[in-house]
């Protein structure tokens, strides 16, 4: 691995160019209610396999996917088969909103494979193969879940076939919302959740049973490809389980899971405690019998007034019992059914808490994975923008979980839709995961729609296969992240800590979140890349104290954050192939090296990529992605701004970027032209030629209905 450079005021601790606008408007105090001044503006997918697209980045992929051999760990990051460093840019495939199709038929594989491939999406994450048919591949008519359904099976083979063919990996999860049945000999089936979430990580029969389902998964032979997936080199990542821990404080849904677990950790306790220790814990328990179970606490409300030897007791139980579960698994999955993809335990996924007890149980395995969301539904708050308040963003939550020495993936994010600034998520990611030197972005989600279902309008909060501003936008930030243009930082925070240190975090109040690190700068993560050195380790001292600067600019000048009080806040990306303004672009009045944007829109996203290897100021092909605040048709509001009363209907509706772009320093250009593109990716009507003055050239916005456009440069 190469030197590492270390931040000062660390100290260690001792506890195509392409062009995309995204707008929303911004109301302070009150939220939309009417759709007055939006304008109809659908995707058409289906449409857009009819002819080749002018802002089609597919060439961005190299296929067919595996064909430099399996993808390896190398200096700490992904890694083809040759060596060569690869990243994924990718979206998890679900079927929430009705009509689509986790599994879509063999007619429209082509066409869904097609697709992810045109907006630059190098890598799929399967998330939920593991509900019944026709959602999942478990057989559906049995009163167990122990069986695969054949046919639904064989399209799943097909489409995995197809995807590969287009250059895109796999990513498979193994349980995560299996729904354990009385036949499958799990006790208390009928209390269970999906995936039976804790129970999974200590239960013997569970563990049998994901075993049994991991092979027939990862033994099967796709017939499609002529491999079986373990031996299928597209098959970058086998995760283990998703968002699934066991945590101190674990409330079993049944007397027989207490029982277990309690007898799992007496057995635990006889071999890393003393007599005398053991029966200090039974009497701090009250279990005053000689000889009786030592019980475990349950709640948090017990824990955290919990005398030292108890609370340190089942921390470190719960700590090995959830890694020797997680080597167990991928000890099978290697060894015994010869797997040679990429393991990943689980996410580090709760960021109303501290994330470092899963991290520490996982911290041995190949590839260490974030989850995290922007104002998830569940939340239940007023709807605000990301860039007014960056030490909450969705960079910081996710930076606190990168290891040193390790691939980092991000394997489920989004800024959940209807939000009226949703669109600033994928850019503000893509700019700042590039700085931080991630491996992976997969988003959540894309949901593929049948045929007969088709409805062009945003399904769900998290589906974006048919949202008119995340999908131009997918396509303009893969170039940003999977190119490297935006650059790694120059220099790296590292921290480590004790695994005292991670246990007493479970006890540090949220508003510590999302590091759950005293002292920690929160505008350390905007500036470099930030890790963990070892882990455990040994432990650092305090941090200094330092005032943050405004705005909080990168250690490679290429991002700032603008976010003082007095002004609402504002991203800027100014790296050589790509340059960006995402946020309150008219009142923050800056600029970039290559554009200057006058808007009416108060809210607004603006990318600039170039489409070819060459920088900004010389590159032949832009795109374009204009897109307002996106709502369904009688989409509306509660007077909180907190939900909708009225999810709404097709069609997606758009508010249009009205105003002027400014070009400067095109080198020897003699004419530009914008050319408006439809929503199935076709030029729609004459292209606008740029006005002349001086040395720039000036774009008039908001004339045509669109999101996106090919902008030509001529020399």
């Amino acid at each position: 691995m190469a030197r590492r450079q270390k931040d000062k005021r660390l100290r260690p601790w001792p506890t195509v160019i392409v062009f995309a606008l995204s707008i929303a408007a911004f109301a302070p105090s009150l939220y939309a209610q009417s759709t007055e001044g939006l304008v109809p503006f659908v995707l058409d997918h289906r449409r857009a396999m009819q002819t080749h697209s002018p802002v089609d980045v597919s060439f961005l992929l190299d296929a067919p996917a595996g064909k430099h051999g399996f993808i390896k760990v190398a200096d700490g990051h992904l890694a083809t088969g040759d060596g060569q460093r690869i990243r994924f840019w990718g979206v998890n495939i679900t079927d929430w909103s009705k009509g689509s199709r986790q599994v879509p038929s063999k007619a429209d594989a082509p066409l869904w494979a097609a697709t992810l491939a045109r907006f630059g999406v190098n890598c799929v994450r399967f998330q939920f193969l593991d509900l019944e048919a026709p959602r999942g591949l478990i057989e559906s008519a049995r009163q167990d879940t122990r069986s695969l359904d054949a046919e639904q099976f064989d399209r799943e083979d097909f489409f995995i076939a197809e995807l590969e063919k287009r250059g895109i990996y796999i990513d498979f999860n193994l349980l995560v919302g299996r729904p354990f049945k009385a036949g499958d000999g799990v006790q208390d089936a009928n209390l269970l959740r999906e995936g039976a979430k804790g129970l999974s990580l200590f239960d013997r029969r569970m563990i049998e049973l994901q075993k049994e389902y991991a092979q027939q998964l990862l033994s099967h032979r796709n017939p499609y490809t002529a491999h079986r997936y373990t031996e299928d080199p597209a098959v970058a990542i086998v995760e283990i389980n998703n968002e699934n821990a066991l945590n101190i404080g674990f409330h079993a849904p049944s007397p027989f899971y207490k029982q277990e677990l309690t007898e799992l950790y007496n057995k635990w306790l006889s071999m890393h405690r003393t007599p005398s220790q053991i029966a200090e814990l039974r009497s701090i328990a009250s279990a005053k019998e000689s000889g009786a179970s030592v019980p475990l606490m349950e709640g948090r409300g017990e824990t955290a007034t919990a005398p030292p030897e108890r609370f340190y007791a089942e921390a470190e139980f719960y700590n090995d019992t959830q890694h020797d579960y997680f080597a167990d698994i991928e000890g099978y999955l290697k060894h015994t059914l010869g797997s040679r993809s990429l393991v990943i335990a689980t996410a580090d996924h709760s960021h109303s808490a501290s994330g470092y007890p899963i991290l520490l149980a996982t911290s041995s395995s190949d590839v260490i994975d974030g989850h995290t969301y922007w104002q998830h539904p569940e939340m239940y708050v007023r709807k605000s923008p990301m860039v007014n308040d960056p030490f909450n963003s969705t960079v910081v939550e996710l930076s606190r979980s990168a290891i040193a020495g390790k691939p980092y993936t991000v394997s489920e994010v989004n800024n959940p839709f209807p939000n009226d600034f949703d669109g600033e998520g994928i850019p503000i990611l893509a700019a700042y995961g590039a700085l931080q030197d991630w491996d992976a972005i997969m988003w959540y989600t894309f949901e593929p729609k049948s045929d007969l279902a088709w409805k062009s309008y945003v399904g769900d909060a998290f589906d974006m296969s048919l949202d008119p501003v995340k999908m131009p936008e997918l396509a303009a930030a893969a170039l940003m992240f999977l190119r490297g243009d935006v650059a790694k930082a120059k220099s790296v925070a590292e921290r480590s800590y004790t695994e005292k240190q991670v246990f007493d975090s479970m006890l540090i109040p949220p508003t510590e979140r999302p590091y759950y690190t005293p002292g920690f700068p929160p505008d350390l993560p905007l500036e470099h890349e930030v890790r963990i050195s070892s882990f455990p380790g040994p432990a650092t001292e305090a941090f200094s104290a330092t005032s943050i600067s405004e705005p909080i600019v990168s250690d490679t000048r290429q991002l700032a954050w603008y976010h003082s009080p007095q002004r609402v806040g504002l991203v800027t990306i100014d790296a050589p192939r790509t340059q960006a303004m995402v946020g309150f672009v008219r009142s923050n009045g800056k600029s970039v090296t290559n554009f200057t944007a006058e808007v009416e829109n108060s809210f607004c996203s603006i990318i600039l990529s170039s489409l070819d290897q060459k920088p900004i100021a010389q590159a032949s092909k832009l795109l374009l992605v204009a897109a307002g605040r996106v709502e369904n048709t009688n989409q509306r509001w509660n007077t909180a701004g907190t939900d909708v009363t009225n999810w709404g209907e097709s069609p997606t509706l758009i508010e249009q970027v009205k105003g002027t772009l400014v070009l400067h320093g095109l080198d020897s250009a003699r004419a530009v032209r914008l050319q408006p593109i439809d929503g199935a990716g076709q030029p729609l009507g004459f292209a606008i030629k740029a006005k002349s003055m001086a040395n720039d050239w000036q774009l008039p916005l908001g004339d045509v209905t669109t999101t996106w456009y090919e902008v030509e440069v001529d020399r």
